[in-house]
């Protein structure tokens, strides 16, 4: 299971930031920010492809969702008839 942790939000000038516990800090200045459908993700900021491939190899392969996807089965259609 993932480790989780709470941040705190404030201001900064017109922006609103993250103040991230020590084991969750990123090295640099920058990280990648996305929108996904339960929230928001932060990843490391590579601007090298190999870098970024690198870091991507760091965490080994492992499947992003162990369990698999809980989804309902395909339904089966008649597309020609």
């Amino acid at each position: 299971m993932a480790r989780t942790g709470i941040a705190r939000l404030f201001r900064n000038g017109r922006s609103q930031a993250v103040r991230l516990p020590r084991e969750f800090r990123f090295a640099g200045d920058r990280v990648r920010v996305r929108k996904v459908a339960g929230g928001v993700l932060l990843e490391p900021f590579a601007a090298d492809p190999a870098e970024w491939f690198d870091e991507i190899d760091r965490w080994g392969g492992k499947p992003l969702l162990m369990g698999g996807r809980k989804q309902p089965p395909t339904p089966r259609r008649k597309i020609f008839r």
